[in-house]
């Protein structure tokens, strides 16, 4: 398992020398954040980013993310050139030394919650979904959610949102098909490892088709192009966040079979309503077994890449809601805390 932290380039407030003074950090996950979605990431631009994380001695596999241009997942007639340079940027990618390219096919929004300041007992700050308040959500009005008020104008997204009245989920698995037969020969031909992201929260919201939601998601997309360089983004929290999803048996079987590339590990906390907040890691603050989901990986000979997804803000820290450095940093160490266990008592068995 190789331990690794999100940073979101220069002007993330959490630096690499601070990151890199966690112990059993691994490597950096990052992106090309300034060039747009749809265009080719120039080799010059992802040089320089490895350059940064690699003065501070820190590995630099994983991309996350590159991000799908809506045209693709519309299934418009622009979507053949914008595949074009989705590829070539996987060639440029695999020719900078990365190893590992996380993605998602969620309609218009990427993850989305409620509030991203739910305060909690401790006196620490969450990210939190509220179905309710999403439900009373007119989107003909217009929808103004947290991290996504500056996203589109408001006559963007009314348009984007009526092209995709016409998408239904159908539609959209046959978009994820023809996206997925184009890049997986060229990321096999390269030794790159696509990584597709459950859907966040893994249900339908405003009328948009959820897809990468469940198990019999997750299969059904190994199988389109039944090859390891096919694979998952695996996160704890995503799918967690769906009662019906047991999180641990889907490690076992998925990372049994070698196609899980990328590990985000965080927990939450559900209710019967389908309402969740995200907690501190450690197993009894939320409804996840993570002691049970570490196991899990170890147990399926897991030798990829994990982060610490989100984090609460604790101890005064400000910054990007969900990506502080302090709950991360504590998350990081209690994952590789389990893990060595985990390896040590499988050791002494043995």
């Amino acid at each position: 398992m190789k331990m690794s932290f999100r940073w979101y380039g220069d002007s993330d407030p959490v630096s690499l020398a601070y990151i890199r003074q966690i112990p059993g950090m691994h490597g950096i996950v990052s992106a090309v954040y300034d060039v747009p979605v749809g265009e080719v990431w120039p080799l010059d631009k992802i040089e320089a980013l490895k350059a940064k994380i690699f003065a501070h001695g820190l590995a630099f596999d994983v991309i996350e993310s590159v991000p799908v241009h809506e045209d693709i997942k519309l299934g418009k007639p622009t979507r053949d050139a914008l595949i074009a340079n989705y590829q070539q940027t996987i060639r440029n990618l695999a020719a900078c030394g990365l190893k590992v390219i996380c993605y998602n096919f969620m309609p218009v929004f990427d993850w989305t919650r409620t509030t991203l300041a739910k305060q909690l007992e401790d006196g620490s700050f969450t990210l939190a979904f509220s179905t309710k308040e999403v439900d009373e959500i007119d989107v003909s009005k217009g929808i103004s959610l947290p991290g996504w008020d500056s996203s589109y104008k408001p006559e963007q997204l009314r348009a984007l949102l009526d092209e995709y009245a016409s998408v239904d989920a159908d539609k959209l698995w046959q978009h994820l098909e023809y996206f997925l037969k184009a890049i997986i020969p060229v990321a096999e031909e390269v030794g790159i490892k696509m990584a597709i992201h459950p859907d966040d929260p893994p249900r339908p919201i405003f009328g948009l088709p959820r897809i990468v939601k469940n198990r019999d998601d997750l299969a059904r997309i190994l199988k389109i192009v039944d090859t390891p360089a096919n694979g998952l983004t695996l996160c704890s929290g995503s799918l967690g966040a769906g009662p019906e999803n047991n999180v641990e048996a889907l490690v076992r079987e998925f990372s049994g079979q070698g196609r899980i590339h990328f590990a985000h590990l965080r927990n939450v906390k559900i209710t019967p309503d389908g309402d969740f907040e995200e907690t501190a890691h450690k197993s009894e603050c939320g409804s996840l077994d993570m002691a049970a989901i570490v196991k899990a990986y170890h147990d399926t000979g897991f030798t990829g890449y994990v982060r610490p997804d989100h984090g609460r803000m604790i101890w005064g820290e400000t910054g990007k809601p969900g990506y502080g450095l302090y709950d991360r940093a504590l998350g990081a160490v209690y994952l590789n805390g389990l893990w060595e266990a985990v390896d040590k008592f499988s050791a002494a068995r043995a």
